[in-house]
């Protein structure tokens, strides 16, 4: 949040502050996205929705998204840390998603924005309007109890989406709890894999710390997911190396074992298949981009 923001804890800006950021990209905090005029689109997760003005787009820490502004948008991006939003929620970002919404309602916000869209009538949206430009000048002059002030109108921005479509999260919510218990046994599986990913992993090495049957896991997760527990379990890999590569020093050689690869040349291999580079040139790659993008103007949105 560091680099995207002025403060770590919460930040809100407008759009002239910096360019949009226009690859997909995550982060590890909760961020919101305002659209006051424009017609964008977003993408969150594997799902493509619009974003016109008077839509509010809801992210959760570590979910792909990318938001699009076409020339003429006016849009506001509000970051902030669960520790802000909810310092009694003491859940690792990863496991949000196993929160029940009875525990923090305003979580179906962020689960449910794949699914639906968070487009408000005139009358609602200039309640969010007014909210956001109070938001705007409280955080622009941060003085003595402005971070209370700040959380509160956090809330009352996150209440009233909650009221204002409190249909349709109930009714994904109710979806949502038909399917807790494959869910649950799935991020079972997904927990046990991003611990263990330095390891020689099995099927039935997963199947067991999700305390589910081998060919029961395999079907479950052809079922859900439409991969194999090996192609799960590589695409986990290949994503945990694309965090190292990117956010870490680690030679090559350090990342594969990291992901349990033994051999440097094997990684390589099956990272070039996956993502067409070479984990190398991937790296390269990715610090060239990086420093044009600090050399530009201003810096990114997200």
């Amino acid at each position: 949040m560091s680099e995207r923001a002025d403060h770590l804890d919460f930040d809100i800006r407008e759009q002239l502050v910096r360019p949009p950021l226009l690859r997909p990209h995550r982060h590890d905090y909760f961020q919101i996205q305002v659209s006051l005029e424009g017609d964008g689109e977003q993408t969150v997760g594997a799902s493509v929705r619009p974003f016109a003005g008077g839509t509010l787009s809801f992210v959760l820490p570590y979910r792909v998204h990318v938001v699009s502004h076409p020339p003429g948008s006016r849009y506001v991006i509000i970051n902030f840390s669960q520790s802000f939003w909810r310092p009694d929620l003491q859940v690792d970002a990863l496991d949000l998603e196993d929160v029940p919404l009875s525990l923090a309602p305003e979580l179906g916000l962020f689960l449910f924005q794949e699914f639906t869209d968070f487009h408000f009538p005139p009358e609602a949206f200039a309640e969010v309007q007014a909210l956001v430009s109070r938001m705007l000048r409280e955080n622009a002059q941060r003085r003595l109890g402005s971070l209370a002030v700040l959380r509160g109108l956090l809330l009352q921005l996150l209440g009233l989406s909650c009221q204002q479509f409190e249909a349709d999260l109930l009714r994904l919510s109710a979806a949502r709890a038909q399917q807790t218990s494959q869910h649950e046994a799935l991020q079972r599986v997904v927990r046990y894999l991003r611990e263990h990913l330095a390891e020689d992993l099995t099927l039935g090495d997963a199947a067991a710390a999700a305390f589910l049957s081998p060919n029961y896991l395999a079907n479950l997760l052809k079922k859900e997911t439409g991969k194999t527990f090996t192609e799960l379990l590589t695409e986990r890999r290949m994503e945990r190396a694309q965090e190292l590569l990117a956010h870490s020093s680690q030679r090559v050689m350090q990342i594969a074992h990291a992901v349990g690869f033994a051999d440097e040349s094997y990684f390589t291999r099956r990272f070039r298949q996956s993502v067409g580079l070479s984990p190398r040139a991937w790296r390269e790659r990715l610090r060239h981009k990086m420093d044009a993008a600090i050399q530009a103007p201003g810096a990114d949105a997200a």
